[in-house]
């Protein structure tokens, strides 16, 4: 009698533990999400030791449409670009993924949030690299190439400039800048940022601030408070930004973890409300 394998694991939650990918090891894809600001080469960091089994997911190619003046520095990829490239990664329709980096989830994030929002069984490890208390492999993974179809982005989880620009005006949203407080405040300018500062009315909720001194994420009920105090209640419209709309990522899966899965993004983000000199620009500390 042939036994039909198991279907694949689906995550607890939007952030597991080592543990649970111990569990499951066999039956989940490990992606690599390494990326660095200061232009070190996460590919490097992949091939000098990863996770048994990773794969590197790229957040420039495989998570990113080109950068333009009008899409920011890192655009949504087109969809059938995205299921292409995770397809070749191994990453199939059934795949249950957990991504991780070293910088506790702020670049993985992109990825499981896409995937969640998209009906993907996804999840961070929580912790990341630092995290496993396994071995570690050294080298490129080339994985068996999978079947995956693409998935149009949810219109209702994306805002355009024009609407954080209107619901900023109307009072209809709270608008997160996930963002360090000093490149909220425009007092630390990246060079590739046209001008300095955040979105008039943005509030800043800086990713790393999701995450305990150990570097997990904080309990659902410190994660709820957190954002009450930012305006966050049951049936708040949220809209969230950062530089690129990567790093944004990580305060959406926080927002899942609190109890407000529907939060959305704005892709372009700062470098492409910056690079739009027609917008108004705020800096020094947050409003009250």
């Amino acid at each position: 009698m042939t036994v039909s394998p198991a279907p694949p694991p689906a995550p607890p939650s939007a952030v597991v533990d080592a543990g649970w990918v111990r569990e499951h090891r066999g039956r989940i894809v490990l992606a690599d999400v390494r990326w660095y600001l200061d232009g070190r080469d996460g590919r490097e960091a992949h091939l000098a030791g990863h996770l048994p089994g990773a794969v590197w997911v790229d957040v420039d190619t495989v998570l990113s449409a080109p950068p333009s003046a009008s899409g920011g520095r890192h655009p949504l990829p087109d969809e059938r670009e995205f299921a292409r490239a995770l397809g070749a990664l191994g990453i199939g329709d059934d795949t249950t993924v957990v991504a991780y980096d070293d910088n506790g989830g702020a670049y993985a994030a992109r990825l499981v949030w896409l995937l969640r929002r998209t009906g993907g069984r996804a999840a961070l490890l929580d912790g990341g690299l630092q995290a496993w208390d396994g071995g570690l492999e050294t080298g490129p993974v080339v994985p068996a190439p999978a079947s995956r179809t693409p998935v149009a982005w949810p219109e209702e989880l994306l805002r355009s400039a024009d609407e954080v620009e209107a619901s900023l005006a109307a009072g209809t949203a709270v608008v997160l800048d996930a963002r360090a407080p000093d490149r909220y405040s425009g007092a630390t300018v990246l060079p590739s940022d046209v001008r300095s500062g955040h979105i008039p009315g943005a509030r800043n909720a800086p990713w790393a601030a999701n995450l305990t001194d150990e570097g997990r994420f904080a309990p659902a009920a410190r994660l709820a408070a957190h954002y009450a105090a930012l305006g966050v209640t049951p049936g708040t419209d949220v809209v969230v930004y950062c530089g690129s709309g990567v790093t944004a990522c990580h305060d959406l899966l926080a927002l899942e973890l609190a109890g407000v899965p529907t939060a959305a993004l704005y892709p372009g983000s700062w470098s492409a409300w910056s690079a739009d000199t027609s917008r108004a620009v705020a800096t020094g500390e947050e409003p009250r």
